[in-house]
């Protein structure tokens, strides 16, 4: 892995970027641990205090510093599409590499189930979970159901790939060496697979942060639970660019874009780099 990072770094721009934007805001949530206040303390400063020397990125309505509020929603946030992330890619690999090595009526079941998921409408279900759960949707609640919703089209990439190496010499040597399908599945296919998971993790962290977002903006979150959407959520209920104190909302949105930015470019140069023919182009092969 180490030296994939390292070619990638050597060989594409988008990659390198989007590793320094990564790396910027690692920095950003390594702070938020040094930060001087409580994460869920209000009106301890001025409120309403523009961006300076003493206040970085200003004061918000309910007295918190912008620039420690915005280092702890964004920890919280990342966690959060972190978390999503790694349970989804453990269910999407389980889904695509069994379905795919064991084929017949295993396959047939577990890509029903698959396509089940794909067609839910995630949106409006979330919604729903949260008045159903309202009092129990913590956010280890809401990691487990957008994990549970999330794994669905990397699953089936997984399987598409798992159909071609089931076919291969080295499969069938396997078998006839008398390995079992899970030492065959975690030994000889998931090196294959490891490339498509890690690009496949970029883009579902995208997604679930954005989802978190739009959930917390319209308050169908722990509101108490400072998060990129939580910020924005507590500015549009102080009025915060009517009342004139932009920054409140710019901040987290500019990280927003910073973060997804981030991600998108990590994303794009993995798939260019599980594309041979892109790899060579690159190379002027």
């Amino acid at each position: 892995m180490f030296t994939i990072i390292r070619d990638l770094a050597r060989q594409n721009v988008e990659f390198l970027s989007g590793l320094l934007l990564f790396a910027v805001i690692v920095s950003l949530i390594v702070l938020s641990y040094f930060s001087p206040y409580g994460a869920t303390d209000i009106y301890l400063l001025p409120p309403d205090m523009p961006p300076d020397s003493e206040y970085w990125l200003g004061t918000t309505s309910r007295g918190q510093d912008v620039f420690w509020q915005l280092a702890t929603a964004l920890r919280n946030t990342l966690y959060f599409g972190i978390g999503v992330a790694f349970l989804s890619r453990i269910i999407s690999l389980l889904v695509g590499l069994i379905a795919g090595y064991a084929g017949g009526a295993v396959d047939r079941v577990l890509m029903a189930i698959n396509d089940s998921i794909m067609v839910i409408p995630q949106f409006p279900l979330l919604i729903l979970f949260y008045f159903v759960l309202k009092d129990s949707m913590t956010w280890s609640v809401l990691i487990v159901i957008m994990a549970s919703l999330g794994w669905s089209y990397d699953a089936r990439l997984i399987r598409s790939v798992a159909i071609s190496l089931k076919t291969r010499a080295f499969t069938t040597q396997s078998v006839y060496s008398g390995m079992s399908m899970r030492k065959i599945l975690v030994e000889e296919h998931l090196p294959y697979v490891l490339p498509i998971v890690f690009a496949t993790t970029m883009n579902n962290m995208i997604w679930s942060i954005g989802m978190e977002i739009t959930l917390s903006v319209l308050g169908f979150t722990d509101i108490e639970t400072p998060t990129m959407g939580m910020m924005i959520y507590w500015a549009n209920a102080h009025s915060a660019l009517i009342a004139g104190t932009w920054w409140w909302v710019a901040a987290p949105v500019a990280a927003i874009v910073l973060l997804f930015l981030a991600l998108f470019l990590l994303s794009m140069s993995m798939n260019e780099y599980n594309d041979p023919r892109s790899r060579l182009n690159r190379m002027g092969g």
